[in-house]
């Protein structure tokens, strides 16, 4: 079509504005972008018209009736929001944070021998770190475990770091396989920077003993390697904060500077605030403080300031000792619940006769369970049942409930019945 030409006059000048087509095709050449794993789960979920679908695919905890809950921690710190002093309280949740995953009387804060930084939950603190570490390591690369959450991929990519993996899960026995895990560690040039996960490996559920850890901490020492931990499910693996952050705190003994993104997302219920925090250790206070200025620096580029009615509720928690005492209890029952949907999905699968071994069900930890199903099951319990996770079988132990384990179950046993027989 032939562009229509329309001269004006302004200021003695003459401008042309265009109609042209080609003026108006500036992103014909924009595509979609891949699918996130979990996000496409969930919108798969959302278009199925059947009253009887289930979700397993979000890592949001839900009660015994499958609903969204609002602790009652929560509801009392936003009694005790309203009208406070919204900077001290914002000082207070990154040092509160710190101590929670270093320890109460750690040197870390004694000392001040941290930078640390508010951030727009886990992701937004692995994303700091993605960028930190490529403006002062550039040529670096990250190691991710084999497997990981999917968007630490997204991250790094994004930030301009290259990644590779290192042997972490064992599809043959569904758990760790940790002399492999080891030998990467070994062979990986010295001075490498690891991405750990502390507790609750997501999606596996499978995290090293103490001793193990105790083992991955000394070879790290050996090689010079740098910890990165994402620590999204604190409490959630064991429901104790302390035996959570045990990994952790093994390698802050061993004399490791560590980089720690913490999340208060699942832990808090508080998912829709992205709250977080990142905090990177220093050797003393004057080099603390120059990392600090820089992570502030990027995080003004990237987003100005966080937002601050979830930074009001997690300070107010971290620093109420009642409130933070009720936190804890129910965190416990939390976590009691998915290891109780754990005992009773199992065995119900083993109820049905199934001849496949579904112990890894009540030995991982944490949220998910990394089921073993194949993606041809995955789509069948879909089509067939309305049951939604990913599609490398990690199923959601919060979407579990009390009245969908038998169907789920059975589902379960129908869509493996072939490979069962095999």
């Amino acid at each position: 079509m032939a562009a229509t030409r329309t001269m004006m006059r302004y200021g003695g000048r003459r401008w042309f504005t265009s109609c042209s087509s080609r003026a108006l095709r500036w992103w014909d050449h924009v595509g979609p972008a891949s699918k996130d794993p979990i996000t496409g789960a969930i919108e798969a979920f959302l278009a199925d018209p059947s009253p009887a679908k289930i979700n397993l695919g979000v890592g949001a905890y839900r009660d015994d009736e499958g609903k969204p809950v609002v602790l009652q921690c929560v509801r009392e710190a936003e009694a005790k929001v309203a009208g406070s002093d919204y900077f001290c309280l914002g000082s207070k949740m990154v040092e509160e944070s710190v101590k929670l995953v270093y320890g109460e009387d750690s040197f870390v804060f004694r000392e001040q021998r941290f930078a640390g930084i508010q951030a727009l939950s886990g992701t937004g603190a692995c994303r700091l770190f993605a960028e930190l570490q490529r403006r002062f390591y550039p040529d670096s690369e990250i190691y991710l475990p084999d497997l990981t959450w999917s968007n630490h991929h997204n991250i790094w990519r994004d930030a301009g770091v290259s990644r590779r993996t290192f042997r972490y899960y064992d599809p043959e026995t569904k758990g760790l396989n940790f002399s492999a895990l080891l030998d990467d560690i070994k062979n990986a040039p010295s001075g490498s920077f690891f991405l750990l996960h502390p507790c609750a490996h997501n999606p596996t559920g499978v995290d090293p003993t103490e001793e193990q850890w105790r083992e991955i901490s000394s070879m790290f020492k050996v090689k010079r390697h740098f910890p990165f931990f994402d620590m999204a499910y604190q409490g959630f693996a064991s429901g104790c904060l302390v035996k959570d952050a045990l990994s952790v705190r093994i390698f802050l003994e061993d004399g490791h500077l560590i980089g720690c993104a913490q999340s208060f997302a699942k832990n808090m219920g508080l998912y829709g605030h992205r709250v977080g925090c990142l905090s990177v250790l220093a050797n003393n206070t004057v080099q603390a403080s120059m990392m600090r200025s820089q992570l502030q620096q990027i995080a003004r580029s990237m987003y100005g300031s966080p937002p601050m009615h979830g930074l009001l509720l997690v300070s107010t928690i971290l620093t109420n000792l009642e409130i933070k005492a009720l936190w804890e209890r129910e965190l416990k029952v939390m976590t009691k619940r998915v290891q109780t949907m754990r005992t009773a999905l199992r065995e119900e699968l083993e109820k049905l006769g199934s001849s496949l071994n579904w112990q890894h069900v009540t030995n991982q930890v944490g949220m998910f369970c990394f089921s073993g199903l194949a993606p041809n099951e995955v789509e069948r319990l879909r089509k067939e049942f309305h049951i939604y996770m990913t599609i490398d079988g990690r199923l959601s132990m919060a979407g579990v409930t009390p009245s969908n384990t038998t169907y789920i179950a059975n589902a379960i046993h129908q869509v493996t019945r072939e490979r069962a027989r095999m």
